[in-house]
């Protein structure tokens, strides 16, 4: 009986997504909860990561602005999913 490489990886992606969630969840007031129901996938989560990023990082408020304003059509649902939240 071999090993399924399949469900090794896919336990795998899903702890992966479990811990950047609680990562994230230490940035934000949001709950690791609050984060998995809203950012489901993986790559939900890691939008999510690099726009906490950009707006935790070094820089000047326009600086910031700008590097969201470069990389809008890869944050758009994040700030929607967001601002949603927050209405």
């Amino acid at each position: 009986m071999g090993l399924d490489w399949s469900k090794i990886a896919a336990e795998a992606a899903q702890e992966t997504d479990r811990q950047l969630a609680g990562d994230i969840s230490s940035l934000t007031t949001m709950t690791d909860r609050e984060i998995e129901e809203l950012f489901p996938t993986h790559d939900d989560k890691q939008r999510l990561a690099e726009l906490m990023e950009i707006v935790n990082g070094a820089g000047s408020r326009n600086r910031k602005i700008n590097r969201i304003v470069d990389n809008i059509e890869d944050l758009a649902g994040t700030v929607l999913t967001i601002a949603g939240k927050l209405s």
